[in-house]
């Protein structure tokens, strides 16, 4: 509630270096696998690129005085290799022209990019867990009203330690357990919880509708689970504020808004932000006494919308209840190579699944996400730290691998596509077949950037 017009503006900062890092970073892995494949199996390599459109900046280097380029359109790149269906080709390097190569040579080019971005997940998920993941405990804090969780008997307070048997230690591993039994197409979800007393009881979640929590909203609220905040319990307030020029002081503890009970700072400052300008009658608890206040947001904008402000910022647990809320999840040299190898592989089958299931229309297409949602995820995990940067980095290119295979053409799954077809019937496609293949898979593709990019839109406006 606290943060003012320099803090947004830190925020976009934050975000936009973030996204370059990541997305440039992601796309050089990608084309530097197609890259190096290429030249091992003989191919020339005119031009190596990173971004579409205008060049950047512009160097030659190696034998072939390839060309390496840094375009001004940082949403992905390409290698530009020598091919006779894009020029006219000397006919001593004839042999070097990638059109000129056996099918296996250029199912290895194509496929190696792919495999690139599966190495760097891999390659992030190991230095992550080796440094160490810093993460919630999962204690619930609001369990919604005939929800899911609800009916499992799931209670404020709660630490759910394991998910059809798979241990839980952060919040993170139990929105995954959840979604993989969801998607696994469980109507029973067996969970082991430890309540605040200590007692350990066993639930079960009965969650009868197919795919339950794939649809709108995200894993928890779908299942009907609040993450723990601390309680809306006033630090400091800006000098002039809205709050201290309504009467608030540090220490005081909000507990009713417009006669709706405060539970937690989260629910307290969407509260404010949603009413911008208009007058909210609170009661804080002040020295064990209720006290009436009215407090008006000042109208602030964010994102191209007004929301509300009272210059107010949270007192933060005590340093011994915080060290019990976090948890670090830390693994040696070699116990971590595992434990990536896993984690690649279950975000890769996260997503397959995830895919089909959007396809099939059993899941919420509003899952996808476009360039402005990463570079907001992008903003927010490299300011947690290195370890949540590098998790983001996998997710995101196993997410970049995944697409790229999809047998669409114009991707690099559709010209595997095509040569996997070109071995069966033994000569190569024609060129009005793949003409026309790749003008469909434009559409496809400009289609699923219009829905990201929409649902981007959507969510930034919300």
């Amino acid at each position: 509630i606290g943060a003012r017009g320099d803090g947004i503006m830190d925020s976009f900062f934050v975000s936009l270096v973030s996204f370059i890092v990541a997305i440039g970073l992601l796309v050089t892995v990608h084309e530097y696998g197609h890259f190096w494949v290429a030249r091992r199996l003989g191919v020339k390599v005119l031009r190596f690129s990173i971004g579409f459109g205008k060049p950047l900046w512009m160097r030659r280097f190696g034998a072939d005085a390839t060309e390496l380029v840094v375009a001004a359109i940082p949403l992905g790149g390409y290698v530009k290799m020598l091919d006779e269906r894009e020029g006219e080709v000397a006919a001593e390097e004839l042999e070097r022209a990638f059109n000129r190569q056996p099918v296996s040579t250029r199912i290895a080019v194509v496929v190696a990019g792919p495999a690139a971005n599966f190495l760097f997940a891999i390659l992030a998920y190991w230095v992550m867990f080796v440094s160490g993941v810093t993460g919630l405990k999962p204690v619930v804090g609001e369990v919604m009203p005939a929800s899911y969780a609800a009916a499992a008997g799931i209670r404020t307070g709660d630490e759910i330690r394991s998910v059809d048997n798979q241990p839980t230690p952060t919040w993170e591993a139990t929105i995954m357990a959840l979604l993989n039994a969801n998607l696994d197409g469980k109507e029973i979800i067996n969970l082991r919880v430890l309540d605040s007393a200590g007692n350990e009881r066993h639930l079960q979640a009965y969650c009868e509708a197919p795919d339950a929590l794939l649809k709108k909203g995200g894993v928890l609220d779908n299942f009907g689970l609040g993450i723990w905040r601390p309680p809306a319990v006033i630090e400091r307030l800006v000098a002039d504020g809205a709050g201290e020029r309504a009467g608030m002081l540090p220490g005081d503890e909000v507990v009713y808004a417009d006669d709706s009970p405060i539970s937690n700072w989260g629910q307290w400052v969407e509260y404010v932000r949603e009413r911008p300008g208009k007058p909210i009658v609170i009661q804080v608890m002040r020295n064990g006494q209720l006290v009436d206040l009215t407090v008006t947001p000042d109208r602030e904008s964010e994102n191209g919308k007004f929301i509300g402000r009272i210059g107010a910022y949270v007192q933060l647990p005590g340093e011994e209840q915080h060290a019990t809320m976090r948890v670090i999840v830390r693994y040696g040299l070699l116990e971590a190579v595992p434990e990536a190898l896993y984690k690649t592989w279950e975000v890769t089958t996260l997503t397959l699944r995830t895919l089909w299931k959007m396809v099939s229309g059993r899941a919420s297409v509003e899952n996808l996400s476009g360039p402005i949602s990463i570079a907001r995820y992008a903003g927010q995990s490299a300011a947690i730290g290195l370890a949540t940067f590098l998790g983001f980095l996998g997710i995101v290119s196993v997410s970049l691998g995944v697409l790229n295979l999809l047998p669409v053409p114009i991707l690099d799954g559709g010209h595997l596509l095509f040569y996997l077809l070109e071995m069966i019937k033994g000569s190569p496609m024609s060129e009005t077949a793949q003409l026309v293949g790749q003008k469909i898979g434009i559409t496809l593709l400009l289609a699923l950037m219009s829905l990201a990019f929409y649902n981007d839109l959507v969510r930034l406006f919300e």
